[in-house]
């Protein structure tokens, strides 16, 4: 009985939020952008300001070590604001359009106005960088906010709550906790938008709900994303930014390499580079390395540990790591070859430190491979061959990625970061995030006389001769 009493006053307390955001909407949509970059730059201070609470969250939740919390949560949230508050003003700006002569005497423009009332669902493996990016792309866009993170990481979401109710008023911007009882009940109202970020399963389900209001949605979502490593490669350099991107937050990103096909005559050398780059970046026992954070939770870890068991059972062999604790969430670095395709660690996105490496002869297996798959969030390249490197990216499709590195490609604001399809769908960071939480309105100003006003009923032969010169030579 109690637990039903506290959801239904949680409810309660989701519907009134929600009202008070719909009421204010317009006067919030209508803030000048010297307005909002005030706001922004409230929450970059209160960001800094916290910085050391952060860490320690994310050590409490994930045993993070707080050098990685800076560069791939705190930095990403920084730099993003800074650059939103250099560029706000000019993309809140009317944006002239042209008119063609068919409509000589008006005018044509279009701005970026605020959707209204939007939801933000956030993940449990970036709990400030990937609810924090999206609130203030949100914000500049003008629009009043709901935020949901993950209940997986309880100390991140407890302070990203307070760090919104420091900087946000309730009329502005809210957060609510809770487990997926509160991310259902927040999909049953009627928001003009709604972020998610997570598994394609669950934004299958995210825009099911939208689709009930007709709700435009932004689905960050993931996928299997291939790693190429060719016979021209640096295999050094390869290892060593294929590891920082694979390991870092025990693997739990979502464009982490998932898979590396390597050519069979840098197979050896490459595992031998891969095998050092472990060692000297978590030294022999991993476990004890204060820069090898650990799983998010028990079901996660047997998820891995299953799908590694799995692969065994179908012939993979591990050639590094493989040592799993249940107990402390951890799974080693783990390497792996002899991989059979119809193993679940080839189907199933892994979503962690673990790595199959596939020999390959010839490319075209490779890209067939890739094509017969669903849309990757990324794909990355390996190589000193131009010609090859624009073969590989014309005959594949992907969100995004990189060429001779991994990941890195998130931390660009003048790229459009998101996914295609099963990855995916609309862009976020920079001007694309912003956008992305705005309607393009079109609007045409008829300032003088149109021959428009000159084509209406009754219709006659001269007027049939104005339409014939228009459809042939305007």
């Amino acid at each position: 009985m109690t637990n039903q009493i506290e959801a239904t006053a949680n409810k309660t307390d989701i519907n009134n939020a929600f009202e008070t955001l719909v009421s204010n909407q317009y006067k919030v949509g209508n803030t000048l952008p010297e307005e909002r970059i005030q706001k922004l730059s409230r929450l970059l201070k209160v960001i800094l300001d916290n910085r050391t609470s952060i860490q320690n969250a994310m050590m409490a939740d994930f045993k993070r070590h707080p050098l990685e919390t800076d560069m791939v949560d705190i930095y990403p949230i920084i730099s993003e604001i800074k650059y939103v508050k250099k560029n706000l003003r000019k993309w809140l700006k009317k944006q002239k359009a042209s008119t063609p002569i068919s409509l000589l005497g008006s005018k044509s423009y279009y701005k970026y106005e605020s959707k209204g009332v939007v939801l933000i669902i956030s993940p449990w493996n970036f709990p400030f960088n990937l609810s924090l990016i999206p609130l203030v792309s949100a914000i500049a866009a003008g629009n009043t906010v709901i935020l949901k993170p993950s209940e997986i990481t309880p100390h991140c979401s407890s302070l990203i709550k307070s760090i919104v109710e420091e900087v946000f008023s309730q009329d502005e911007a809210v957060v609510f906790e809770g487990d997926v009882d509160v991310a259902s009940h927040l999909l049953t109202l009627p928001f003009n938008h709604i972020f998610f970020t997570g598994s394609p399963r669950v934004g299958k389900i995210v825009m099911s709900a939208a689709a009930k209001h007709l709700t435009s949605v932004t689905l960050e979502l993931g996928g299997k994303s291939p790693v190429i490593v060719d016979e021209t490669a640096n295999i050094e350099l390869a290892a060593s930014r294929i590891c920082q991107s694979k390991f870092a937050n025990n693997g739990q990103i979502c464009i982490a390499p998932d898979y590396l096909f390597v050519h069979k005559s840098k197979l050896e050398p490459l595992i031998q580079a891969l095998q050092n780059k472990i060692i000297e970046f978590f030294g022999n026992t991993p476990k004890e390395s204060e820069s090898f954070c650990r799983i998010s939770d028990s079901s996660h870890t047997l998820r891995l540990k299953n799908l590694l068991n799995d692969a065994i059972n179908h012939g993979a062999v591990i050639i590094h790591g493989g040592e799993t604790d249940e107990n402390t969430d951890y799974i080693a670095p783990t390497l792996l070859k002899d991989i059979n395709m119809d193993s679940e660690i080839m189907n199933e996105e892994i979503f962690g430190p673990i790595l199959p490496i596939i020999a390959y002869e010839n490319i075209n297996d490779v890209i067939k491979h890739i094509q017969d798959k669903p849309k990757p969030l990324s794909l990355y390249v390996f190589s000193q061959n131009q010609d090859k490197i624009d073969y590989i990216i014309n005959n594949t499709r992907a969100g995004g990625g990189c060429i001779n590195h991994c990941a890195i490609h998130f931390y660009n604001h003048y790229l459009p970061f998101g996914g295609s399809n099963n990855s995916g769908i609309g862009k976020s960071h920079g001007f694309e995030g912003f956008k992305d939480f705005c309607n393009t309105r079109s609007i045409l100003n008829q300032k003088y006389p149109t021959v428009l006003d000159r084509l209406v009923p009754p219709y006659n032969d001269f007027k049939q001769k104005i339409v014939d010169f228009t459809l042939k030579y305007l």
